[in-house]
């Protein structure tokens, strides 16, 4: 049985695996902030911390839509973007890498509004590819998220995910390609650019002689 809330006084690495309801997880007020956590289909699970080829060029977009948020003539459409934010999905709360909300018109309740862009930014290895490809893309979709897009450096391309008249509809931009989106307009994304940076942490770390993958 799942353990109640009240009773979980801070929750560790170690209760990975622990049985928990959405409510229970949202009711949590202590953690271990040296890691990240996720509540997927009722299962507790400790996400492992983000590499810094996935963390610069989240800065980087961070950066752009920022700038765009401020200095572009339509830049009013975005309304708020986090970084590695929690997401409510029906049964599970997802950790995504960076969330936007746009056509609220105004700061949203970032408990309350749900954001209508979540991005990920692969990480290496099958598992975490399978999970960004398709439980993340079925979760964010079925929670009412306009789009999803995943960013992937091992594979040169970013894939959105979004739905048109009821229908999932998917588009892959390639490497040397921009991405453009009427929730945002006027807003490019260039992806060589972004993918660019990632590759420059990465050679910064094989120069060092340090090849390990976060």
């Amino acid at each position: 049985q799942p353990m109640t809330a009240i009773a979980i006084l801070k929750v560790t690495p170690e209760m990975a695996g622990m049985r928990m309801s959405p409510e229970e997880f949202d009711a949590v007020e202590e953690w271990d902030e040296d890691y990240n956590y996720e509540l997927v289909e009722g299962v507790l699970v400790v996400v492992p911390p983000v590499s810094e080829s996935e963390r610069g060029p989240n800065e980087m977009l961070g950066h752009w839509l920022l700038r765009y948020k401020e200095d572009h003539p339509q830049g009013s459409a975005l309304d708020l973007t986090l970084p590695e934010n929690l997401l409510k999905t029906p049964r599970s709360r997802r950790r995504a890498d960076r969330v936007l909300w746009t056509g609220l018109g105004r700061t949203p309740n970032v408990r309350k509004d749900r954001p209508t862009i979540a991005v990920e930014f692969v990480s290496a290895g099958k598992r975490s590819m399978q999970r960004d490809y398709v439980q993340k893309r079925d979760e964010y979709l079925v929670a009412g998220l306009k789009e999803y897009w995943i960013i992937d450096r091992f594979r040169r391309r970013m894939t959105v995910y979004r739905r048109e008249q009821g229908e999932v509809v998917e588009v892959v931009i390639r490497e040397r390609d921009s991405y453009t989106t009427d929730l945002l307009p006027g807003f490019q994304l260039p992806l060589a650019k972004l993918l660019a940076v990632s590759d420059a942490l990465d050679q910064a770390k094989t120069d060092d002689g340090d090849d390990d993958e976060a």
